[in-house]
């Protein structure tokens, strides 16, 4: 049975920083590529950043420079770095592992909101 369990969401002022976390189980982890979306009220899922299993990072064009995506796989861990936090950062986080199309798999998500 896959699982991932994302933490580290929480209430945030602008300029702020958080470190989301997400437990990986069920998979071999070190030949996932690794990735975190998020969900706005409203709007869809989009794509934050991506980690391949060579470590090879990949972001959205908005949070390029504060974010930071990286895994541990020794401990099946992959984190989200976020600093300088905006309010239109506010949404919910999803933890993804994607392997092919049918091998693909999200955590529930945790709630980032960025506010004063």
């Amino acid at each position: 049975q896959v699982q991932l369990v994302e933490s580290g969401g929480g209430l945030v002022q602008p300029g702020g920083s958080l470190r989301l976390s997400c437990a990986a189980s069920g998979i071999i982890f070190s030949i996932y590529t690794m990735g975190w979306y998020r969900q706005a009220p409203g709007k869809q899922r989009e794509l934050v950043a991506t980690i391949t299993s060579g470590g090879n990072t990949n972001y959205i064009y908005s949070v390029k420079g504060r974010f930071t995506i990286s895994r541990d796989n020794a401990k099946n861990m992959v984190y989200l770095q976020m600093n300088s936090l905006k309010p239109e950062d506010t949404a919910v986080y999803y933890c993804n592992a994607h392997r092919w199309d049918w091998d693909n798999y999200w955590g529930q998500g945790t709630q980032v909101t960025v506010s004063s």
